[in-house]
Order: C-alpha cells, then sequence, then structure tokens
C-alpha cells in the first residue's frame, strides 16, 4: 500500500511541475515554489526526488513513454508509410498544444540552467523521433512512394515540428502547432 501512495505523490509533484511550466513567462521553476504549489516542505518533495533534476527526468520519461507508446501503436494498425508519417507527425503537433508545460521541456526552454544531462536527454528524444521519421519515409519508398532522401526529409520535417514546438512556447502558447497543418501538410510531403 506504501508503494501506491509514493507513486501517487511523485506523480502529484510531477504534474504540478508540469502545470508550472505551462506559465507563458517561462519564469524558473524552484523547489520552494513547488513545493508551495504542493502545501509541503521541500523536505518531502526530496523524499520522493533526489533533485529537482530528477524531477525533470521522470517529466522526459513521461514524454517519451508517451509519445513513443503512441508511435508504436500507429505503426502496428496502419500499413501505409506515408499514413504512418502523417499521423505521427499530427500526434506530435497534437500532443504539444494538449500539454504546454511539456512543449517547454521538448524545446529545452523549461530545461536552461539545470543539469546539461536534461538537454542531452531531450536532444536523444529528438535523434529518435528523427530515425522514426526516416524508417516512415523508407517503409513509404517501398510502397511506390518517391522518397529519394529520407534522411533529409526527415530532418527537414522534425525541423517543422520542434519550429511549431518553438512558436507556441514563444507565443505564450497562443498559436497553436496544429494552427494550419492541413495545408501545409501537402508542402511538406
Amino acid at each position: 500500500m506504501p508503494a501506491k501512495k509514493t507513486g501517487g505523490r511523485k506523480n502529484q509533484i510531477l504534474q504540478a511541475l508540469a502545470e508550472m511550466l505551462q506559465n507563458p513567462k517561462g519564469e524558473k521553476i524552484t523547489t520552494a515554489a513547488l513545493a508551495k504549489r504542493l502545501d509541503v516542505s521541500e523536505a518531502a518533495l526530496y523524499r520522493h526526488f533526489a533533485s529537482k533534476a530528477q524531477m525533470f527526468e521522470g517529466l522526459i520519461e513521461f514524454i517519451e513513454q508517451t509519445v513513443f507508446g503512441l508511435i508504436n501503436k500507429i505503426s502496428a494498425e496502419e500499413e501505409s508509410g506515408a499514413k504512418q508519417l502523417y499521423a505521427i507527425l499530427s500526434m506530435l503537433l497534437g500532443f504539444a498544444e494538449k500539454n504546454p508545460g511539456m512543449t517547454r521541456v521538448l524545446i529545452g526552454a523549461a530545461l536552461v540552467n539545470e543539469d546539461d544531462r536534461l538537454q542531452a536527454r531531450v536532444n536523444q528524444f529528438h535523434d529518435r523521433l528523427e530515425a522514426t521519421l526516416k524508417q516512415c519515409l523508407r517503409v513509404a519508398a517501398t510502397q511506390g512512394n518517391e522518397e529519394p532522401e529520407p534522411a533529409a526529409k526527415a530532418n527537414i520535417l522534425l525541423c517543422y515540428v520542434t519550429g511549431r514546438w518553438h512558436q507556441y512556447a514563444k507565443s505564450g502558447f497562443k498559436r497553436l502547432p496544429t494552427e494550419s497543418w492541413d495545408k501545409q501538410w501537402p508542402l511538406l510531403a
């Protein structure tokens, strides 16, 4: 039973951190402010996480599990490489739109002045996304869609997604990542 409470409290801490990251002003988050928001002591936070960096790692882990879980589902349900690509890109834009605080983590804005390994982990996440897009393009090529440079196109598509994430965060979460997506997709495809 205590394990459930611990997991529940950890999730509460991560949820509060993600909510604080939704602040459009993007102010630095301190453990004191996080503890105050949860109405607990800073020591209580440190019973669940050894450091603030571990809290951010928890958010990154949540993002990875969620995004790659959805990618695996899309890949399993859709045989067409071109349709996989569209669905994955749509999901990435939608995920950011539904999770503004997580978007600040995805673009690294929330990780400024934090442990360098956090940004390295986000960079690795981006590399995995690019490899996934490249694989979709290769599948599409085997299905008759001409994709002469899958690596270059995968990079352009990832740059598009991260650019939309940046616009969203920098606009104070007003310019939605999915805005004009249906009109822009044919230009990218």
